[in-house]
């Protein structure tokens, strides 16, 4: 693992960011993400007045634990795992506020791995590619990998570099929960990464930050969660499990054991 900072581990970033990054626009699709979650891990909709243990679902970078929570409050046992302090301490106040019981970890994911623990792990909201290794992502699938039970699986929820490359803008600003926000970006390496400096601006404050993340083709994807171990990889455009085409929203990976 890298020993320097790293660009994501930035608690004031996250902090001050987080009406951006979290706008309305993702709390009203928590309820279909948890769908496609539940669809793609197979997961069986658990009836509380059953007898047996619910499956045991882990979100890695899980932010304020969006999902996280919502998966527990249909009732499966599930498990939060995060760098930001404050948003690992915003999730657990919610948690409590709903009586849920979630174990929400201050861990990285390059060496948070608990063996055979869970039944599915996700990965959501374009948090993969974050570090400045290449190795390291290899290491955080294949810590996922280890830390899944027997049949089950990883979803990774990102930007294909398919889509980076067809949406492309060099620049643009946008008003966004009360902010006045300017992006610019540039493709690095062959369009291997891409460089991106986010301005914020509000009542007269500026805040501003330059981060890289590391792009994968559907195809590299598929092929770094084989290596990581996986038997068989599926790619997906859409949570409906949409082929991942032109029309594609995004890029779906399922690594399953």
């Amino acid at each position: 693992m890298n020993a320097k900072k790293e660009w994501f581990n930035d608690a004031e970033f996250w902090e001050h960011y987080a009406p951006v990054i979290f706008d309305e626009s993702r709390w009203a699709e928590v309820g279909t993400v948890a769908d496609g979650v539940i669809a793609l891990a197979k997961l069986p909709l658990y009836n509380l007045e059953k007898k047996g243990k619910p499956p045991v679902v882990v979100d890695l970078c899980c932010g304020f634990g969006r999902i996280t929570l919502e998966l527990a409050r249909r009732g499966f046992i599930a498990c939060g795992v995060d760098i930001t302090k404050s948003y690992l301490d915003t999730a657990r106040e919610d948690a409590a506020y709903d009586g849920l019981s979630i174990d929400f970890i201050e861990k990285d994911v390059r060496s948070f791995r608990r063996k055979k623990a869970f039944d599915a792990a996700v990965n959501l909201y374009n948090s993969f590619g974050y570090f400045e290794d290449p190795s390291d992502d290899l290491l955080f699938a294949r810590n996922a990998f280890t830390s899944l039970k027997e049949d089950g699986c990883f979803i990774i929820e990102v930007l294909g570099k398919e889509i980076a490359v067809r949406d492309y803008t060099e620049a643009e600003w946008f008003e966004r929960a009360g902010f006045t926000v300017l992006t610019e970006s540039a493709p690095l390496d062959s369009w291997g990464s891409i460089w991106n400096r986010w301005i914020i601006i509000k009542d007269g404050n500026r805040m501003e930050k330059v981060f890289i993340q590391r792009l994968y083709a559907a195809s590299e994807l598929k092929r770094l969660l084989l290596d990581a171990g996986f038997a068989r990889a599926e790619i997906y455009g859409d949570w409906d499990e949409s082929p991942y085409d032109e029309d594609a929203r995004m890029l779906i990976a399922v690594g399953r054991k």
